[in-house]
């Protein structure tokens, strides 16, 4: 059985590791070696331009990485450990290479609060780039067993941390200059902003977010959203009751966000398997959580933006 030192030990040989975080399986590697990180694209297929999440054992640590002003800290010290992931000018680029980066002069940050991924982060004392463990634009494991059929050939340790707590990626905020939101996630903008006041769109810093490709997390199925009675053929993905008789996948019987986001993946990558003429969605609201939902089955139905 591969143990924290099995993953550490890898880290350091500049191998890759499965990172497994509240959010989504990792696929992690030593965030200031450019050959590892190299890996990473290659496992992932993943276009280079598309900047990678740094993950971090402490916001003293991160702190060492990127310039902090008074608006990261209030937000690292509300959400870190946790889903939130902050934009940041780099300070240090030792510490991060040009490659995790994509060549820009800002780094992705985040203290993971999966406590395997702190022990590993806690053991390593670096920085882990670790972008969902999927190749590029499918869906994210938020299981061990979805990570292995991914991406699994190209590991060198691996641990089971149980399912995703959350299940969708985090939320990115960049704090460059203007407060800017770039990616929803389970810390809402309301609660962001309830911290550092308004925050504005993403139409300036987008690129500097990963999970920004207009077509991402998609099956192989074509995936059509805000669906009320599905066609037959079609494989659904319920949010509450329904009447359809083909095969369903219940998000949340009860219509709750939460449970939504955390059955999402695990339930695309499903309803895919059947090979269904297409894939569709029912309608979720909007507020809270629902954004962040949203977001990225808009994404996975080839929507920009």
């Amino acid at each position: 059985m591969t143990t924290v030192d099995d993953a550490v030990a890898a880290l350091r040989a500049s191998n890759l590791i499965f990172l497994p975080t509240e959010t989504v399986y990792g696929l992690g590697a030593r965030a200031c070696d450019s050959a590892a990180v190299a890996k990473v694209f290659a496992a992932k297929g993943r276009p280079q331009f598309n900047p990678l999440i740094v993950h971090v054992a402490s916001a003293a640590l991160a702190e060492h990485i990127a310039h902090f002003d008074d608006r990261a800290r209030v937000l690292a010290s509300a959400f870190w450990p946790g889903p939130l992931t902050l934009v940041l000018p780099i300070k240090d680029a030792r510490l991060v290479c040009d490659l995790a980066r994509a060549g820009l002069d800002s780094v992705a940050l985040r203290v993971p609060a999966h406590p395997v991924a702190l022990e590993i982060l806690n053991g390593f004392g670096e920085g882990v780039v670790a972008p969902s463990a999927n190749r590029s634009g499918r869906p994210s494991p938020t299981r061990l067993s979805d990570a292995v059929e991914e991406t699994g050939a190209f590991v060198a340790a691996s641990i089971d941390g149980g399912d995703c707590q959350i299940g969708l990626e985090s939320t990115v905020v960049s704090l460059r200059d203007d407060a800017r939101y770039l990616r929803a996630g389970a810390v809402t903008r309301a609660d962001i902003e309830a911290l550092i006041g308004p925050l504005k769109g993403d139409d300036h810093d987008g690129h500097r977010s990963p999970g920004r490709l207009a077509v991402h997390y998609a099956p192989d199925a074509k995936v059509e959203i805000n669906v009320v009675k599905p066609d037959e053929g079609c494989a659904y993905l319920a949010f509450g009751p329904t009447d359809y008789a083909g095969p369903i996948f219940q998000l949340s019987a009860s219509r709750n966000t939460s449970e939504a986001a955390a059955n999402l993946f695990t339930y695309l990558r499903k309803a895919d398997r059947l090979k269904p003429r297409k894939i569709c969605v029912a309608p979720i609201p909007s507020e809270g959580l629902g954004e962040a939902i949203n977001d990225r089955l808009k994404r996975a139905a080839g929507y920009v933006g």
